[in-house]
């Protein structure tokens, strides 16, 4: 093997490991309630507004 294809491998085999570093440690998502109808955190669903 050459070594520009050990480099190639190595980078490969790790670049899926910082996407996935990057991306973790989010714990929040944003919702999105249809018209008429507000985001209840306490159950976490959408509920109608009325009024």
């Amino acid at each position: 093997m050459t070594i520009k294809t050990l480099i190639a491998a190595a980078a490969l085999a790790v670049v899926p490991a910082l996407g996935f570093a990057a991306c973790s440690g989010h714990s929040e998502q944003a919702m999105t309630c249809a018209e008429g109808s507000a985001y209840d955190a306490d159950t976490g669903t959408c509920k109608v507004v009325t009024g």
